[in-house]
């Protein structure tokens, strides 16, 4: 029977690589959605021929009814149509990519609707990670991470019989394009300055946030619900080749680590395949040119973003909703022009302060303490 896959956020750069990988391996696609983008959702439509398209806004979603008149495609809107799509039955696998905690709730709702997650969506493990993790447990669904750093852990971690074996988890970052400045340096940065990644190609927000580290911060708490394990077991290096993409220490100090050119083709299509491997889609690694693999410790004295999401970590409860929530105001608020780019840690760090962090037992907790945030940042 041909693999069938949902994908929320199909029009983003790990949906469209997604659908690269749909191309490459004969995966049929069952339902695509969107936030806005009627014309590359269409044409995403009429290549793959999904039975359900959805796009978040209402209007561009009669728009798009419209285009796609002639094909038989259904269209539906908001986060019903968004919760129809992760749900679809004839979808056996969920690929969540959308961008920030909307990403929650379909999520979930493919949990229980006992789909695997290719899970893009980092802020659904970062805002309600244990809710999410015992809602997987108790549905019996499995969580693949897609993100390039959680998908090397998960790969090294195939081997190992006992999580008690496992000493930390290492997670690299790439230091995004201002490693080595200055907090000085920092003030006068421009948005395009922060667009500018080294290796990846990204959507704006996710970029940013490698430019703040806010990112591997975020995937410091992602690490921590998705493997179970304390926050002391999880460490952070900069390494800027992006070659390593993560690694994992065992108790008696071996080291495995999992290598490849930066392409979120591979782990995309680890998660849709697992527990087997599926033929290449992306470039080998050539050892001999790829240069030298350089490992450093991260600047938290300039890069405030990382520390914080630490912190948040080591609070528990909604103190990470407030993080995540507070991040996403204030990178919108930078994307629109309104503050500069050390504004960003800036206003997290008041959220963190001036918000209350309690139990995060309910959707309605983190929620709550998610809007709590925005309003502080706004």
């Amino acid at each position: 029977m041909q693999k069938m896959i949902s994908i929320l956020g199909s029009t983003g750069s790990i949906g469209r690589q997604t659908l690269d990988v749909a191309r490459a391996c004969q995966i049929g696609v069952a339902a695509l959605t969107a936030n806005r983008d009627v014309v590359r959702l269409e044409a995403q439509c009429r290549e793959f021929r999904p039975q359900l398209a959805v796009l978040m806004d209402p209007a561009a979603a009669d728009d798009l009814r419209v285009r796609l008149a002639d094909t038989g495609i259904r269209v539906a809107s908001g986060m019903e149509g968004l919760l129809e799509a992760a749900t679809l039955p004839q979808a056996d696998t969920v690929i969540t990519a959308v961008v920030g905690s909307v990403g929650l709730r379909p999520t979930l709702a493919a949990i229980r609707a006992g789909k695997r997650i290719g899970l893009a969506n980092k802020e659904t493990l970062v805002c309600a990670g244990e809710l999410v993790m015992d809602e997987a447990d108790r549905w019996g669904a499995e969580i693949v991470p897609v993100d390039s750093e959680h998908s090397a852990i998960f790969q090294c971690l195939q081997g190992c019989r006992d999580r008690g074996e496992v000493k930390r988890l290492i997670l690299t970052a790439s230091g995004g394009p201002f490693w080595g400045k200055t907090r000085e340096e920092l003030e006068h940065v421009t948005l395009a300055d922060a667009l500018r990644h080294p290796n990846w190609s990204m959507g704006a927000k996710i970029t940013v946030d490698s430019a703040t580290l806010m990112n591997k911060g975020l995937e410091f708490i992602e690490a921590m619900r998705l493997y179970r394990l304390p926050p002391e077991k999880i460490a952070v290096v900069v390494h800027r080749e992006s070659i390593v993409h993560s690694l994992v220490e065992y108790t008696d100090n071996a080291v495995l680590a999992q290598l490849g050119v930066p392409d979120m083709r591979l782990p995309i299509e680890y998660a849709l395949t697992w527990p087997n491997r599926g033929s290449a889609v992306t470039e080998p690694l050539d050892l001999v040119k790829c240069g030298a693999l350089t490992f450093a410790e991260p600047d938290e004295e300039t890069f405030r973003s990382l520390p914080l999401a630490k912190e948040a970590a080591r609070r528990g409860g909604t103190a990470t909703a407030i993080l995540n929530g507070a991040n996403e105001a204030a990178v919108a608020r930078f994307l629109a022009g309104e503050i500069g780019f050390l504004d960003i840690p800036r206003l997290v760090e008041r959220a963190l302060e001036r918000v209350p962090a309690g139990p995060a037992d309910t959707l309605d907790d983190v929620f709550a303490a998610d809007e709590a945030a925005r309003a502080c940042v706004r």
